[in-house]
């Protein structure tokens, strides 16, 4: 498996000819790029920073068997697509391309007591990668690599490290940076990497960047 990260924290995961993406946001210029040799787009939450919804719907309509996949809040965006998107929930199991996918977590994490909480679901890679969106949920499995968010809004960097203690992944790769600057991914690499709070390696990849597993 290859992994490939692209802004925020759209990542495109490939294996044997078979390709697709993980939340390709609004902070991906290149987003329509992104999504063309993918097979399927799986997105964790409804946010902007998720989901390009002009690049999404685009390759929705230009390619027909192009399949989307997000919480349920998600269908109206793709409502001139409804045949294309599916809804998916904790506990759903899904096989997109060469991949089998498993389904966690209910619920975007708190950004502040006055804006309403969302769905939210993390994405399990044939059981070894985990995507989980903007929450830190902890499956009830075995993980091997954490893509783990590291900035933004509803986060803090002791919860960061908690959340990889509770995981406890084989390795780590940023996702989530794209409000932080170089001080701020390194400050970040120090305090959540192998010598720092979690003792857990962390790969933080620059743009276009690739891992592979």
């Amino acid at each position: 498996m290859k992994l490939t990260k692209h802004e925020h924290a759209c990542v495109v995961f490939e294996k044997e000819g078979a390709t697709f993406v993980i939340d390709p946001g609004s902070f991906s210029p290149n987003a329509a790029e992104i999504i063309a040799g993918a097979e399927a787009i799986l997105l964790t939450h409804e946010h902007f920073d998720h989901v390009n919804a002009d690049a999404i719907n685009a390759a929705l309509a230009a390619r027909p068997g192009l399949r989307v996949y997000g919480p349920a809040g998600l269908a109206g965006t793709f409502g001139d697509h409804q045949d294309q998107f599916t809804a998916v929930a904790a506990g759903d199991e899904l096989k997109v391309g060469g991949f089998a996918v498993s389904v966690h977590g209910t619920t975007h994490a708190v950004i502040h007591p006055d804006i309403p909480t969302i769905a939210n679901v993390g994405y399990l890679v044939d059981g070894s990668v985990y995507h989980p969106g903007d929450a830190y949920f902890v499956p009830e499995a075995d993980v091997a690599t954490l893509l783990l968010p590291t900035s933004g809004p509803w986060m803090k960097l002791g919860e960061a490290a908690d959340y990889a203690r509770a995981v406890r992944p084989e390795r780590m790769v940023s996702i989530h940076d794209y409000l932080l600057s170089d001080a701020g991914n390194a400050v970040n690499g120090m305090f959540l990497g192998e010598q720092g709070l979690t003792g857990i390696p962390l790969t933080q990849l620059a743009l276009g960047e690739s891992f592979g597993l």
